[in-house]
């Protein structure tokens, strides 16, 4: 008989709250690169420095068989989430962090909205309302009308866009294949994927720039593990409002380390966001609980 895995909140939370302050230290890091790499350079340089640390891996991968179906979807995630990274290390040059973090938020709207197009999985009322204040509180964050936008918060976007199809197609992959395999498999592509962009405006990287890029790999990479172990503690109801807090660190280091204004409408919007995505979380949260929860007798 298999035992139920015990839910441990606090351990849950904890790791949320490593997960944030790892990811804050990689856009603080990268947006100290500044704008004197190439967006596609730096992005290349994060992910084949990142490579070393798959080495490890490399004899049980060789082990692994690799259907046709797999590899279509692992190199159609890697150019969607190449692209993505491109964008984003654009946006981190440009426009303060705060504006980065809230802005990430949108991918958790973007997929359900496109699970709803792509994948027919159906939208009801409570979901579409928590989808149409994700989509407000953008608004609010972009202000079109009242405040220029830039090339650095249409590169969100488009980001978002991006990262929100990788994560669908991530889904799909995860249903027949290791995980390990999957997350290597994307560094592998997006590597490949983001040397086309990089070679034509490469400039000579100094030795700064390189530990400063290794660094943000061993980081992004710790980061994932922190998620990977909050979500096992704990159920997403649990850790997803925690993620709330990488908004107020971000406006923390953007003002004390970058010297950048505190809007207060990206955090309006950046929470108005938030909230939308851990509503959404509950409700499928909720809704998994139904389908295999016995009927009373």
């Amino acid at each position: 008989m298999i035992e139920a895995r015990i839910s441990r909140p606090l351990y849950g939370v904890f790791w949320m709250l490593a997960t944030g302050l790892v990811f804050v230290a990689v856009t603080a890091l990268v947006k100290s690169l500044g704008t004197a790499l190439p967006a596609s350079e730096a992005a290349f340089l994060r992910f084949a420095l990142g490579l070393v640390l798959l080495l490890p891996l490399l004899k049980k991968f060789s082990r692994l068989k690799i259907t046709a179906t797999q590899w279509k979807l692992f190199l159609l995630r890697g150019a969607i989430h190449s692209v993505g990274v491109a964008f984003w290390f654009f946006a981190m040059a440009r426009i303060p962090l705060a504006d980065v973090t809230a802005m990430n938020y949108l991918s958790p709207i973007l997929i359900t909205i496109g699970a709803a197009i792509f994948l027919g999985e159906k939208l009801h009322v409570r979901r579409i309302g928590a989808v149409i204040a994700g989509l407000i509180g953008a608004l609010i964050i972009l202000r079109p009308g009242l405040r220029e936008i830039g090339a650095g918060h249409l590169a969100m976007l488009a980001t978002a866009s991006c990262f929100a199809a990788s994560y669908m197609i991530s889904k799909r992959l995860s249903d027949d294949s290791d995980p390990a395999l999957i997350v290597a498999m994307l560094s592998v592509t997006v590597t490949i994927g983001l040397a086309p962009m990089a070679l034509p405006v490469w400039v000579a990287p100094d030795l700064t720039q390189l530990v400063t890029l290794f660094a943000v790999a061993v980081l992004a990479t710790a980061g994932h593990l922190f998620m990977t172990l909050a979500f096992k503690e704990a159920p997403m109801t649990v850790t997803q409002p925690v993620t709330f807090l990488q908004l107020v660190w971000s406006v923390l280091v953007g003002a004390l380390v970058f010297h950048e204004a505190v809007d207060p409408f990206v955090i309006l919007g950046g929470v108005l966001i938030l909230s939308a995505v851990s509503f959404i979380t509950w409700r499928e949260a909720v809704l998994k609980r139904r389908e295999i929860t016995p009927p009373a007798v």
